[in-house]
């Protein structure tokens, strides 16, 4: 018998009343907006009304370098969540909100897999409470106010060819990636290039996420720089008066949603910021409520432990002022034969028939990632913990391989069944978890607020990725000065690199050493509270394959939504 597809399973999840949920967590009904049946938004008044009960052990979740394909954070973060529950423990579970371009794309969408998932699962894909559209919306705004002000005499002396603010939408297009706006009459705006980013990827987005409240949202608009004058020094939103409607258009978009998994474990869905180029974590304004709604608040954070744990820790953390107790390592065995050098793995494609095949050499050939994402968690006085998620190909021998391996790094490890098997699938997992929490924790930042930018990239590539060093273009370099003498050099830096490897180039696999970290560029995301170094060509408004999801997503007669993954 075929196993269920996703949209099945989901379809068939019995649901509790959201009130009843909320009401588990200590939420009270006068702080829920609800949004149809299935969906509610929290009022932010719940972070003060919650800040008396105790605190959740805090629990991040991260991985190996991943495949094109994924490792199955979302569903190991779900499955986990899910587990608590059956080991008695309370958990609340925040992710980021999925993007509308991959849904519709090849990779499809995010709410976790098989018996794993957070429902409704169309809602949570499609639209939800409209957030996207408000980031998208405000984030449009401001571009039109830049071309407005050009047009209109610009008083402020902006350089039409040093404007960094983009325009955003949450579709692929390749198309729009490169544009030339104001073309036509003279009542059509000034000419000049341009182009689109994917909204996951505005600034706005990134800002959205690392707010405390809606008046640090606000706050953190007005301090957006959306390009330069003639003399180098930085344009704000503020100054271009954009940023109050702004805010107005984000109100309800700053309220994180409240759903549910398929065994009713809660879950706050919140902002959704781009993996390469900013935090790929969900909002602190979610775990700020999360981490007194249960005994554990489990997070997710994008791609490797070098990219999203390590930004969860040095940039999330810093905003939050929350300390997390354990952190998850997801690593499949598909994942570790990968970096074994001898496979290559392409999204949309199956996987290599050898690769199948039961060889526990290829997993230990592949063993040096897993040890650097170990070590990259314990560089931040964290207890790592190794999640084996298990596919019906894998092996047993395999499995054991993978366990050896963390065993030898020091790493507690588990064998997850989640995906077929919900919540009793991930107990091991959930158990050494709590372990791992009750150890004294010696959390730390990799680097201080004090030091430089440079340091601040330095510390990140040589200590994180393993690298020789760092080589910044004379363009790098001019812009890290501008930024210090501009009062932005006690932020956080966010290297913005390729997910499918520890270095800057996708090619090399495990842990690879010998190498220089290239910085090309440096761009100041002021509002979100981060600079992000460049490091490769990093696509932020991705295509379109040859057969897209969407392609093959419809109405069936009934009216119901089909072909969605």
């Amino acid at each position: 018998m075929a196993f269920p597809s996703d949209l099945a399973i989901a379809r068939g999840a019995a649901l509790k009343p959201l009130d009843d949920i909320a009401s588990e967590m200590g939420i009270a009904s006068h702080l829920l907006e609800p949004y149809g049946e299935q969906v509610m938004k929290i009022k932010l008044a719940a972070i003060q009304e919650l800040a008396d009960r105790p605190a959740a052990k805090y629990v991040v979740v991260s991985a190996i370098t991943p495949t094109p394909l994924g490792e199955g954070k979302t569903t190991t973060t779900v499955g986990l969540g899910q587990a608590f529950r059956h080991i008695g423990k309370r958990a609340t579970v925040t992710v980021r909100q999925p993007s509308m371009g991959p849904t519709f794309g090849i990779k499809g969408g995010a709410a976790g897999g098989g018996y794993s998932q957070v429902v409704p699962m169309e809602a949570l894909n499609l639209h939800l409470t409209g957030d996207m559209h408000a980031v998208t919306a405000a984030h449009n705004l401001l571009a039109a106010m830049i071309d407005n002000h050009l047009y209109q005499g610009n008083k402020l002396g902006i350089d039409p060819h040093n404007i960094t603010w983009r325009r955003v939408l949450d579709v692929n297009d390749r198309a729009l990636r490169n544009i030339v706006i104001g073309l036509g009459g003279r009542g059509d705006g000034v000419p000049r290039q341009t182009g689109f980013d994917i909204t996951a990827a505005s600034e706005v987005m990134a800002t959205l996420a690392m707010a405390r409240d809606l008046a640090d949202l606000r706050a953190r608009l007005r301090r957006i720089v959306i390009g330069y004058t003639g003399e180098g020094t930085p344009v704000t939103a503020e100054q271009l008066q954009a940023a109050g409607s702004m805010a107005v258009m984000l109100r309800d978009a700053v309220k994180p949603n409240l759903l549910q998994t398929l065994e009713n474990t809660p879950v706050l869905v919140h902002a959704g910021p781009f993996g390469n180029i900013a935090t790929g974590n969900s909002s602190v304004i979610a775990d700020l409520i999360g981490i007194h709604a249960g005994d554990f608040l489990v997070t997710e954070a994008g791609f490797g432990a070098d990219m999203g744990a390590e930004r969860f820790f040095n940039i999330k953390c810093r905003t939050s002022g929350l300390r997390p107790d354990a952190a998850v390592v997801v690593a499949t065995v598909r994942a570790m034969k990968a970096h074994s050098g001898k496979y290559k793995i392409v999204a949309g494609r199956p996987l290599p028939a050898d690769m199948l095949k039961e060889n526990p050499d290829d997993v230990a050939a592949g063993a040096a990632n897993l040890r650097k994402q170990i070590e990259n968690v314990r560089l931040h006085g964290v207890s790592p913990v190794v999640a084996v998620n298990s596919f019906p190909t894998d092996h047993v021998s395999e499995h054991r391989a993978i366990r050896e391996i963390a065993a030898a790094s020091g790493a507690r490890a588990a064998v997850c069944t989640h995906f077929a098997d919900g919540g009793r699938g991930a107990t091991e997992l959930a158990e050494a978890v709590a372990e791992a929490a009750e150890e004294p924790s010696q959390f730390a930042f990799l680097y201080p607020d004090s030091a430089s930018l440079e340091d601040k990239i330095t510390a990140v590539a040589t200590r994180i990725y393993g690298a020789d060093g760092v080589d910044l273009s004379p363009r790098a370099a001019a812009q890290l000065a501008t930024y210090e003498r501009a009062g932005f050099g006690e932020l956080p830096v966010c290297i913005a690199k390729t997910h499918l490897s520890i270095s800057s180039d996708p090619a090399l696999k495990g842990a690879p050493t010998g190498w220089r970290l290239p910085v090309r560029e440096v761009r100041a995301s002021v509002g979100a509270g981060f600079v992000y170094p460049i490091c490769g060509d990093m696509r932020t408004m991705p295509g379109l394959s040859a057969s897209p999801a969407a392609t093959r997503i419809d109405l069936d007669d009934d009216g119901e939504i089909i072909g969605l993954s």
